[in-house]
């Protein structure tokens, strides 16, 4: 069984984390690289012991985690926070190797978030025992109680950020924690393990099991030690995910994909609507929020077109590690089929490809930002999300129009709407998403809540909202006036 992974002269463990502990297994998967589609090493595959042991680890380390209270985690978590930020040059690095994120976004601003992720929570956290009720019968302390264990199941396209995003209020709220990395791309989520254990996070708290979604995954969920199951993935296996926490009435939480609608008005400013859909392509359209579906007020189509495509034409696709590159690789073999055989398909039914369209020369898994026309609202490539650099172009002559396509789909994750204040405000209103951005793209802030609505998911995270899910909230009631019991006929 191999034991580490040299990434760049960086030493990754190979191994699960379990109860402080790296352990090997007699089964592994591989790892590649999508910069290049190289092997990158053996990754220990978690079997049922695995998965059992390492929920069992969790539910022995809960009890003295949760007695520490919010004051004696926060200790713990600003280690953590601090140790992360040591460790972000590596964690950059390695995290760029294995999914193909841009290297110059993961350093600096990446690494931070992923610290304030840990550092906020833990702060947050402090406020939680101060709910109080002066009800007309009782005084209510509203308290918020650690759920127990949960299992945290984290996507491929920023497992570094979306691990620390669960890893953060799960811990501070005073669970213990079993973390499912992306089998795509694991290697971040095990240099955590190691990250918490040098800032002497007590063992048996978080733990990581490394494997395939399908066995991994399915046993994990399945298990009856468990409290919480938070998800960010696919609709096909969040279905799963929630019909194995049904089945032992384990609440869960799913953060899913989106089909979001990117609105330009007539009163847009349209160089700046222009600038921020060429965005739209980043990270290589890996990205859930990305407004994929172009929405543009028929009298600025011409001029709104004419500037995405001078910007388009100069963003750079390559290598992910050169300051120069705005578009790195897709994923995996896999996925980048299953984006080309969208794009493929809607060509051969009628659609205009605007530009792109096919696989980059930078490499076999590099495809070009697409734009496809000449789409009907219920056509596939329009309804389903395709998580690649392909975007689709409508246009509209009113507002009712414009509300009724962005609202035309399953999906309900977020949207974005370019125009004056007054007209985008009246639009966001009607939007069923989650989220809206107003002349803006991607601007968040960790107190505000998270989610969509529809097959984008259940629940919110962000703020107080994560506590609400990773806590079991008690209400503690006093009687105001001396109490009698009261019987029939008495």
């Amino acid at each position: 069984m191999q034991e580490t992974i040299d990434i760049d002269g960086i030493q990754v463990s190979a191994l699960h984390y379990i109860d402080g502990e790296r352990v090997g297994s007699t089964e592994s998967f591989v790892d590649h690289c999508p910069i290049d589609g190289r092997e990158i090493g053996h990754i220990a595959a978690g079997l049922d012991a695995h998965c059992d042991a390492a929920v069992d680890a969790a539910r022995r380390a809960f009890p003295a985690w949760a007695a520490l209270g919010p004051q004696g985690r926060r200790d713990h978590l600003l280690r953590f926070a601090s140790t992360l930020r040591r460790w972000g040059e590596k964690l950059a690095r390695v995290e760029s190797e294995d999914n193909g994120m841009l290297l110059k976004r993961l350093r600096g601003p990446g690494i931070e978030r992923c610290a304030h992720n840990i550092e906020f929570f833990a702060e947050l956290a402090m406020t939680l025992e101060q709910g109080a009720i002066d009800g007309e019968k009782a005084l209510h302390e509203v308290r918020h109680d650690p759920a127990g264990v949960c299992v945290l199941i984290t996507p491929w396209n920023s497992p570094l950020m979306l691990t620390t995003w669960k890893l953060g209020p799960a811990l501070a709220a005073g669970n213990t924690v079993v973390v499912k990395p992306p089998e795509w791309a694991p290697l971040t989520c095990s240099m955590l393990a190691d990250i918490a254990h040098e800032a002497g996070i007590p063992r048996g708290v978080i733990n990581v099991v490394q494997g395939i979604g399908q066995t991994t995954g399915a046993r994990l969920v399945a298990n009856l030690g468990v409290d919480r199951i938070s998800f960010t993935g696919s609709v096909p296996t969040a279905r799963l995910v929630a019909g194995a926490a049904a089945a032992n009435l384990v609440p869960v939480s799913l953060e899913l994909g989106g089909k979001s609608p990117f609105i330009v008005l007539s009163d847009a400013d349209l160089e700046l609507a222009a600038d921020t859909a060429a965005l739209q392509y980043r990270n290589a359209g890996q990205v859930c929020l990305a407004g994929t579906r172009l929405l543009v007020e028929k009298s600025v189509a011409p001029a709104f077109m004419a500037r995405l495509k001078q910007t388009v034409s100069g963003l750079k696709v390559g290598d992910p590690r050169r300051d120069d590159t705005e578009i790195g690789p897709i994923i995996h073999p896999r996925q980048i089929e299953r984006v080309a055989g969208f794009v493929d398909r809607a060509r051969a039914g009628g659609a205009e490809i605007l530009w792109g369209g096919q696989r980059h020369a930078a490499g076999d898994l590099f495809y070009e930002p697409t734009l496809i026309a000449g789409v009907a609202q219920d056509d596939e490539i329009v309804q389903n999300e395709v998580f690649g650099p392909v975007l689709v172009f409508q246009t509209f002559e009113t507002e009712d129009e414009a509300v009724a396509l962005a609202n035309g789909t399953r999906y309900g994750l977020a949207g974005v709407v370019f125009g004056s204040d007054a007209r985008a405000t009246a639009v966001a209103h009607r939007l069923r998403t989650g989220m809206v951005w107003k002349n803006s793209f991607f601007l968040r802030d960790i107190e505000a809540p998270f989610g969509g609505v529809g097959e984008s998911g259940m629940g919110r995270e962000g703020g107080p909202w994560s506590f609400d899910f990773f806590c079991d909230i008690k209400d503690v009631m006093t009687p105001k006036q001396p109490y009698r019991p009261i019987f029939a006929g008495r």
